[in-house]
């Protein structure tokens, strides 16, 4: 696995960033820093939002290598760790911008729910936006993005590496919008 000085910089800010620690019924308890969360085995609160255009694409991406979770696996949301004091909303917001660049567009919340596997224990709130503006990808987190029919994505799953969590969200979500 190669990273660029850059990536492997920004992944060592990300472990240090403190993010919101929580009980099994997203009871706030505190901030600890990423990094920790993860290695205790903690659960933290997380964001994913679905970013689709007007023609009903989904926006997946390729996460970079440098990631401490699922390197190089595509992602069907942008998102990730709510900082500590941000709210899930804001959180959402800052997640889009950061990793595709998209500020400005109404996010509709969908769904929380508990995912929980070993290493990446998280409550999540699933939100959705649409945009057919450019992107502009975080280098540091996202090599490529592209958008797709939803139903690929299922198709794409069983032969490519997808996040989990993030495959968990979007099945929510859909699920409840039929």
């Amino acid at each position: 696995m190669t990273i660029s000085a850059k990536e492997a910089a920004h992944r060592a800010a990300s472990d240090r960033e403190q993010v919101a620690w929580v009980d099994a019924d997203d009871t706030l308890l505190g901030a600890l820093p990423r990094a920790e969360l993860r290695e205790r085995g903690l659960i933290g609160r997380c964001t994913f939002i679905l970013l689709f255009n007007s023609a009903g694409q989904l926006c997946i991406h390729k996460r970079t290598l440098s990631k401490a979770l699922y390197p190089g696996y595509w992602d069907v949301a942008a998102g990730g760790m709510v900082a500590a004091g941000e709210a899930y909303a804001e959180s959402a917001a800052r997640e889009l911008a950061e990793e595709l660049g998209v500020s400005g567009v109404a996010l509709r919340a969908h769904d929380r729910f508990f995912f929980d596997v070993p290493g990446n224990r998280l409550w999540c709130a699933v939100f959705s936006a649409v945009w057919d503006g450019p992107l502009q990808l975080q280098p540091e987190e996202v090599s490529e993005a592209r958008f797709v029919n939803p139903e690929v994505v299922w198709e794409e799953s069983l032969r490519l590496p997808y996040c989990p969590d993030s495959l968990a969200a979007l099945a929510r979500a859909l699920d409840r919008q039929s």
